[in-house]
């Protein structure tokens, strides 16, 4: 066992490396020996040289330890161990930037992301694809969720301006330079497209096969949609509104103005009434506190958030700490959010 310290920037891509494949698990201590070995399989059937992250997101149960002997057994599989359950994005995220590979490949630690569907992508990638995002359009999963998906992928696409039917879909071929130069936090996985798009990517969207869950249990909830209703407002002013943030809050300044004059009006007017209760301007006042509040709420909300990056961006810090690599040769070169990071390889 080795102890190195790890300097912040992201893999550069590895002519030696063609393919790598990142997989993020939680708790997922039946599927992740089983999925890298369909992995294996799958790509060692064609010909090209890869590598397999799989992010151990700070797993309670046994996912590390089953992950222990093929990783020492396998070169080509890396795990990495989060320090804690960090979520989704930042699990992607620490893969990613430990990606050697000129195309990265994006899929989930339930198994229900088809790995078979890998070299079909990558044709299409080869086709002038930036980004290949996978389409469930035979979804593997309760109504209600796959509902409410249909409906946050409708807002998603309005509201960012590209049409994908699928924004939940892990299951992603990506360019590295493409992916390397965008910093996600929060839940911003699922925006990925909407992301790379801004930049200028040319993305195509493909039908893929959805497997039922065979083992293990689901991490989804409904409580994460609203969590995503609250991220669009996120993604909306940094895809659309980018440098242009007085756009952004002016057109809630108009709206504001707009009901400002037509209380104004109201109460001009309904001063002229004699019998006119004193409970209606009260009740206008209080309409117009609140509303107040909301609009101050939504800019504070957007000004942390851009604080937040400004902080990870001049700190040169990731929104993780790896606690533990297993099974790499080479020099790691990415970092956690501490500011004394040591992580261990073996």
């Amino acid at each position: 066992m080795s102890t190195m310290s790890v300097p912040p920037q992201p893999t550069a891509p590895d002519r030696e490396v063609e393919l790598s494949v990142v997989i993020c698990a939680y708790n997922e201590e039946d599927n992740v020996v089983p999925l890298w070995e369909e992995v294996r399989d799958v790509l060692e059937a064609t010909g090209r040289s890869f590598e397999v992250i799989l992010v151990d997101d700070g797993s309670t149960d046994a996912t590390l330890d089953r992950l222990r002997a093929p990783a020492q057994a396998d070169r080509r599989l890396i795990v990495l161990h989060l320090a804690r359950n960090y979520g989704q994005t930042s699990a992607l995220a620490a893969g990613i930037d430990r990606a050697r590979g000129g195309l990265i490949a994006l899929l989930d630690g339930d198994r229900q992301n088809d790995p078979h569907e890998i070299p079909t992508m990558m044709r299409r990638l080869e086709e002038g694809a930036d980004l290949v995002c996978g389409w469930r359009r035979r979804r593997q999963d309760k109504w209600l969720r796959s509902w409410v998906s249909r409906q946050a992928n409708a807002l998603i696409s309005q509201k960012t301006g590209l049409h994908l039917h699928d924004y939940g879909c892990t299951l992603k071929l990506i360019r590295a330079p493409v992916i390397k130069g965008v910093r996600f936090y929060g839940e911003m996985h699922r925006f990925i497209p909407a992301l790379v798009h801004t930049e200028g990517a040319r993305i195509v969207e493909m039908e893929v096969n959805h497997r039922p869950r065979v083992a293990g249990k689901s991490k989804y909830g409904l409580d994460r949609t609203f969590r995503v209703l609250l991220d669009i407002a996120t993604v909306q002013f940094i895809t659309r509104y980018r440098g242009q943030a007085m756009r952004y809050f002016g057109r809630w300044a108009w709206r504001l103005a707009g009901v400002a004059a037509l209380f104004i009006i109201g109460g001009i007017v309904g001063s002229w009434m004699r019998d006119a209760a004193h409970w209606p301007p009260l009740l206008i006042v209080a309409g117009m506190l609140c509303l107040l509040s909301g609009i101050l709420l939504v800019g504070m909300g957007l000004l942390g958030e851009l604080g937040w990056r400004i902080y990870f961006e001049m700190e040169g810090r990731r929104p993780y700490r790896v606690a533990e690599v297993i099974g790499e040769d080479c020099e790691p070169a990415s970092r956690g959010g501490g500011d004394r990071e040591q992580q261990t390889a073996s």
